[in-house]
This record gives structure tokens, sequence and C-alpha cells, in this order.
């Protein structure tokens, strides 16, 4: 959303994604089905190494704040704070996935701000 570009991702990412979007918030839910239909579907192997998928190891940074944060992009289950595994269900998790690295994205948050965040770099 929000991002002139489409986001890229695995058929098998979408389909565990479309899965467990009935246990998202309804508008973190919304803006991933959206994000889910409008991106470009590619098999596992043909992912391009600077795209955010699940699992991945993003460096983001917040454009407002100058804050960089590294955090590792997993399903609900797996999430781990302590460990910085956040889930997809997350607003900044729903925002990375798909992105190249260099790619920019407006996205809304909770509080009703919009946040700037820029994927610096990704790790599989």
């Amino acid at each position: 959303m929000l991002n002139n570009e489409k986001p890229i991702i695995t058929q098998t990412n979408r389909e565990k994604i479309a899965s467990i979007l009935p246990i998202a918030r309804e508008d973190i839910a919304a803006l991933l089905e959206e994000e889910l239909e409008r991106a470009t579907i590619v098999s596992d192997e043909d992912l391009p190494t600077d795209v955010v998928s699940m699992d991945s190891t993003v460096k983001f940074l917040d454009l407002e704040t100058n804050k960089e944060s590294i955090v590792q992009l997993v399903f609900p289950q797996d999430t781990n704070i302590a460990e910085n595994k956040i889930s997809i269900l997350t607003p900044v998790g729903s925002a990375l996935i798909g992105l190249r690295v260099g790619q920019t994205i407006n996205w809304p948050f909770p509080n009703g701000k919009m946040k700037q965040l820029k994927v610096t770099s990704v790790t599989k």
C-alpha cells in the first residue's frame, strides 16, 4: 500500500499469510490483504535476495526519527521480542513484507500516525 512499486511475495508465503488473516486485527488484515492482492507472486526459487520475505532479517530506518532497527519477520507463533522476531501481523511486519532494499513505504500505525520506513538491508 502507499508505495508505487508492487511488493514481491512468494506463492508459499502468500498462501500462509492469507490463511492467518482471520486472526489479525481488522485494520492490519485489510492492509495485508490489499498488499497480497497487488503483489507480484513468484516461486520460492525466483524471489530476489534483496526482498523482505518471511524469516528474513531486515534492517530498516524510520525516516521520521532516523532510528534504525533490525528485526526478523516471522509468523505469529514464532514471535519473540527478546530475539527481535516480529510477527507479520504487527504494523511493522505487515509494512515490510515484499519490499526491496532501498524501497520506502508510508504505512498507517494504530496510533493514527503514518510511518515512513526504508529497507536498508535484507538477509535470509
